[in-house]
């Protein structure tokens, strides 16, 4: 079990971590605010899908077939927090290198969104204030990296494992082929 979730959940790491650290090692200008959460999420739940494989890969070799609710969703999980790591870890080596001001960027583009939609300085001061709170915060580690993995990548990860255990609890939900069934190709 150990094995699968290592495999399952490096595979996915590295395909949501790769991506994102070369993306922000490429990026000029960093827009925290625009399209990038799209197409981050996405790519969560293309990588988050080998919770999907790994879970079933578990019950077809290991368990013959049958897994119950809860070790399929703490397989998924297992496999979740592994890719959460690397996903993490990105993240962390992506700040290292390209020194982002992450809630700074925020922050600027939020406060000429407001500006430009008429706010008062009354109101744009109070979110500057908070902007400054929210920044000193995400600039300790012991905060920014449980932030980065609690609020990022683990809600996608425990909704991909809830679904694969639903689904996968079922032993008529894509059952494993049988070999011995004669339908090896020829």
């Amino acid at each position: 079990m150990l094995r699968t979730i290592l495999i399952y959940g490096t595979i996915a790491g590295l395909i949501v971590g790769a991506p994102m650290l070369t993306m922000m090692l490429l990026w000029k200008s960093p827009d925290p605010v625009g399209g990038s959460a799209y197409w981050g999420y996405g790519l969560m739940l293309i990588a988050l899908s080998f919770v999907f494989v790994g879970v079933k890969q578990h019950r077809d070799k290991a368990l013959g077939g049958v897994i119950k609710f809860l070790p399929a969703l703490g397989v998924g999980l297992a496999i979740s927090t592994v890719a959460g790591i690397f996903y993490v870890a990105a993240w962390e080596l992506s700040l290292a290198f390209t020194h982002l001001d992450f809630y700074g960027t925020y922050a600027k583009n939020e406060l000429a969104r407001m500006a430009a939609g008429g706010a008062s300085q009354a109101e744009m001061d109070k979110v500057a204030a908070s902007f400054a709170k929210l920044k000193a915060d995400y600039d300790n580690p012991l905060l920014r990296i449980p932030q980065t993995f609690f609020l990022e990548i683990f809600p996608v990860g425990l909704l991909v494992s809830l679904v694969s255990a639903a689904l996968l609890r079922n032993r008529r939900f894509m059952p494993a082929r049988a070999a011995s069934a004669g339908l090896q190709p020829q």
